[in-house]
């Protein structure tokens, strides 16, 4: 989460925002990424996403995260 949150809060404005993809791509009962945290529509439009969307896409994936029951 750690990782994740760091993402977010990056303060490089010329470094592009890393894609949370750890290659663990199995989409759940709920179709959000059980990997990354990301739905299938934030996964496919991430390359064409701004540096705030990915932000808010990043801030929802740990959100997600975070209310997901732990196995």
């Amino acid at each position: 989460m750690e990782k994740l949150t760091a993402k977010i809060n990056g303060n490089d404005a010329d470094q592009d925002i890393k894609s949370p993809c750890i290659r663990q791509c199995c989409l759940g009962t709920d179709d959000v990424c059980v990997g990354c945290y990301r739905t299938i529509t934030e996964i496919m439009d991430w390359h064409q996403s701004t540096k705030n969307q990915k932000k808010d896409i990043l801030t929802r994936c740990l959100l997600r995260k975070k209310q997901r029951p732990h196995s």
